[in-house]
Formats: structure tokens, sequence, C-alpha cells
């Protein structure tokens, strides 16, 4: 017998159907003798649905009010779950997150789990009840409800799963698996059986939407096994493993250099131009931009001339105006130089591998089939397992699909 945690993101709870076909699947589950922890999360759009309602009453909705209202979407759909799965002869128990035990902080919109004390899980489990968790949401120090953010359910089933030992956490979604890249772009990607935590990381930090990269920081961190798969065809999906050796022994096949080609529209660049290229300048502008909240991933200088230089950066594109005024109203009078108007049409680029670190060559490609093509590289960023680049967004999908078939990924 193996206890699973189960986690069912919106679109596998939409509607009525959609509950009864997962209360279905977890009856089987439970025929064949598994121990089942359920995590669900609100129903389809509910979520957007609350946020809309909140913006048209409020331009600044105070965020212990806005985590009380879209936590409320989660609530309802574990108590419409139990329900389902009762009508399957399951009998099932509905806890929120503090019911649950998940204590976090009081960081209102993007609260961080604590600790879990999952007593009640355990106790419903062990009388062979099936706990149904809503994801995404806890309890603060000051007794507040908090909610984790988006993806937060694909982290409440990560971290209830270390917290109860469990064998796997499955995280169910409206696709079967990690592909080499998006479907929607390209049409030859194919589903990956296996992937380490490393290259799954890197994807979920590069544009890969599903699961939340914050649960697979937390799996990797905590060791719990992954297995991403699809609610709607109940089909094997993609293994998440530690160890990269495995890879070749599960699947010689499945072992090319780069493993997935990856790309992200959601960011925007700022480039401070003709600074002082001298100490300090760059810790100055980047902490102030860090002590407002903003989150820079790319950076780039650019070599000195007579003394000034050029720093372009990019920021997430919900954050660019906020960034691009700070940096124009109060940053750049404390380091010099001037701001170049915002550029919200780049794309980010990304060829992911662990294969890359006793290969060379694979920048080379990369840049290579840019140039081949005509797409013009503005920015480059690198790591042990990873290479990304800034181009024009316009042309982003379509280096996704030309890299896709550069690095032998369509067969």
């Amino acid at each position: 017998m193996s206890l699973l945690v189960q986690k069912f993101g919106g679109t596998s709870v939409a509607d009525p159907d959609r509950m009864r076909a997962v209360a279905d699947y977890v009856a089987r589950c439970r025929r064949r003798g598994d121990q089942v922890a359920m995590v669900v999360s609100a129903m389809g759009k509910e979520t957007d649905e609350l946020i809309h309602v909140a913006s048209q009453i409020s331009k600044q909705p105070n965020g212990r009010e806005m985590d009380m209202l879209v936590t409320a979407g989660e609530r309802k759909a574990i108590a419409l779950m139990c329900m389902a799965l009762g009508e399957f002869g399951v009998p099932a128990h509905s806890f929120t997150g503090s019911q649950a035990g998940f204590n976090t902080d009081g960081n209102h919109q993007n609260a961080k789990i604590l600790e879990i004390k999952p007593f009640r899980i355990r106790e419903t489990l062990e009388s062979g009840i099936v706990p149904v968790i809503a994801g995404s949401q806890g309890v603060s120090p000051e007794k507040n409800v908090t909610f984790l953010g988006r993806g937060g359910s694909d982290t409440t089933a990560v971290a209830l799963a270390k917290a109860l030992g469990a064998e796997s956490c499955e995280l169910f979604t409206d696709v079967s698996g990690v592909f080499t890249a998006d479907p929607r772009v390209v049409p030859r990607a194919r589903k990956m059986s296996l992937i380490s935590f490393d290259e799954l990381l890197e994807m979920t930090a590069t544009g890969c939407p599903k699961p939340a990269m914050r649960s697979v920081e937390v799996a990797h961190n905590h060791n719990v096994p992954l297995h991403i798969r699809s609610a709607f065809t109940w089909e094997p999906g993609t293994l998440v493993v530690d160890d990269t050796s495995q890879l070749a022994v599960e699947n010689p096949m499945e072992q090319p250099i780069i493993r997935a080609v990856t790309h992200d529209l959601s960011e925007s660049k700022i480039t401070v131009a003709d600074v002082p290229d001298k100490p300090g300048i760059s810790a100055t502008l980047f902490r102030a931009l860090a002590e407002a909240g903003v989150n820079v991933d790319m950076i780039v200088q650019n070599v000195s001339e007579r003394g000034n230089t050029d720093i372009s950066f990019t920021v997430p594109s919900e954050d660019a105006t906020r960034a691009h005024a700070l940096v124009a109203d109060e940053i750049i009078g404390r380091i010099g130089g001037h701001v170049v108007p915002l550029d919200p049409n780049i794309g980010k680029v990304s060829v992911i591998g662990a294969g890359m670190k006793s290969n060379p060559g694979v920048a080379a490609l990369m840049f290579e089939t840019m140039a081949d093509n005509g797409i013009n590289i503005e920015m480059i960023s690198t790591s042990a397992i990873r290479i990304s680049c800034v181009v024009d967004a316009e042309r982003a999908e379509e280096a996704v699909q030309l890299l896709h078939t550069a690095y032998g990924l369509d067969s």
C-alpha cells in the first residue's frame, strides 16, 4: 500500500463532470490499496474572477482581505470534491489550509510556508477517510488567512507529501507531462518520461508554466518524488528524479545534450545609459530596486568608453513601469547617466540540458541558428545547464521552433 498526495489543478476540477471524473479516479486508487491525500485548487478560472471583481471595487485592495477573498475558491472546491467522492463510496473530509496545519509567514498574497503540523490529516488517513486539502493557503502567526500566490497549490501538495512521508506527489494538470517545448508553439514537441530536478528548475524559471517553480524547489530540497501527469487521460506522465545518471539508465534514447527549449514573454528591458564606470554604481542601482521589491533577472553591462558605460536589465513586465519610474525619478540622481525608454517588446529564449556541461559547441550552435535566420540577440546569460538569449518578442516563438530542430529534439 502506497501513500500518495494527489494535487488537482483548476482545469482538472473546473465543473461537476470534471469533479466526478477525479472522484472516480481516486476511488480506483483506493480500490487498488493506496492511501490518498488530495490537494485541490479553485475551480477553473475562479481565482481570476475573484481578483477581477476586487479590482472593480478597489484600486488597491487590502492584502489581508484579498487573501480572504481568493482562498474562498479553494474552500468551495474542496467541499464539492468531498461530495463527489461520497457519490463513489469514498468517505472524505475537507480541510482549509489552517485546519490542515499549514503555518505561514504574514506576507499576504505571497506567503511562505514556515511549518506544517498535519496531525488532523494523519488521523483522517488512519481512519480510512480521504482528506481533501485546500491548496495555496495557510494561516499566519497573527491567525490571519494567507495565500501562497499563483501556483501555490503545487507547493501545498509537495510540502504535504514531505510532511506525511508520502511515496509520491502527483501533480495533475491539463497536460500529460513536461515537454521539450511548449506544444502550442512547437507541434513536434515531445513529452519526456524522466527529467532531473535541476533541469526542471531551469525550465520553470525560464517560461515553462507547470509545475510552479516554488514547488520544484521544495521537492528538490526535501527529496520529494514528483510525477507530473494529466487528469484528462490518466496516462503516465513525467517523473522528476534527483540523479541525472538515472536518465541514461532508464531511457538511453532520451539523452540528448539539450533537453528542452523554453521561452518567456513576461519580461521588459530597462537600460541605464552613460553611467560612471566605477565601484558602487551597480550596487546602488540594484539595492534600490531590491528594496522596492523589484526582481531583476538578466543583467548586461557594456564595455566602458571614456569612463562611462551602459547597464541593461530585465524585470517582470508587471513591475516594469514602476521600476522604470523609480530609476528615472530617484536612482539616476544618485548614480548619474540617463534612462532610455522602457522596452516591453522582448522575449527570453532558453536552451536547457545537463549534457551541455561536458559538450562543447552548445552555445555556438544556438548563436549560429539565430544568426542564420536573422534573429538579433540583445542579451545573453548562462548557468551550468542553461543558455538564455533576449530577442525581439515577435521572433521568440520562431526562435524556439528553430532551436528545437537544431538540437535534434523534433524526432
